[in-house]
């Protein structure tokens, strides 16, 4: 999701931005997701998921931003002259179609700010919870 929703703010902020979404593990895009993103007018019906080691020249990333504790934990340390940024959403896996909405909807608010940011030549904000723009619950 949070690929498309920043692809999406790139393209309505005209802002040329490259993103690349990866796990830790390759997995298949939850149906879930796809219908969320389906409400915004998204289509995840061709996304596929992939690792770290599957995206071209992802050591030289302007920015790495993980989106939930257990890719914080599990990618510590991030090669190259990368910024690192987490934004840790609830994982909204097995949960309903509402708890997905929200995490869309925090996420969708959340990379809006990122992009605007880039496009100000402002600094991104380091953490989900110093953003101006989400308040956390």
């Amino acid at each position: 999701m949070a690929e498309a929703l920043t692809r999406d703010a790139a393209r309505r902020l005209s802002v040329d931005l490259e993103v690349h979404s990866a796990g830790t593990e390759a997995t298949r895009v939850k149906d879930n997701a796809t219908t969320v993103m389906a409400e915004l007018g998204l289509d995840l019906s061709a996304h596929t998921s992939k690792t770290l080691w599957d995206v071209p020249d992802a050591q030289n990333f302007d920015y790495v931003i993980t989106v939930c504790d257990s890719a914080a934990e599990a990618c510590p340390v991030y090669p190259g002259t990368t910024t690192r940024r987490h934004y840790p959403f609830v994982d909204p896996s097995g949960g309903s179609l509402d708890r997905w909405r929200a995490v869309r909807d925090q996420q969708k608010t959340q990379f809006e700010a990122f992009v605007q940011a880039l496009k100000d030549g402002q600094d991104v904000p380091p953490t989900y919870e110093d953003s101006p723009a989400v308040t956390v619950a």
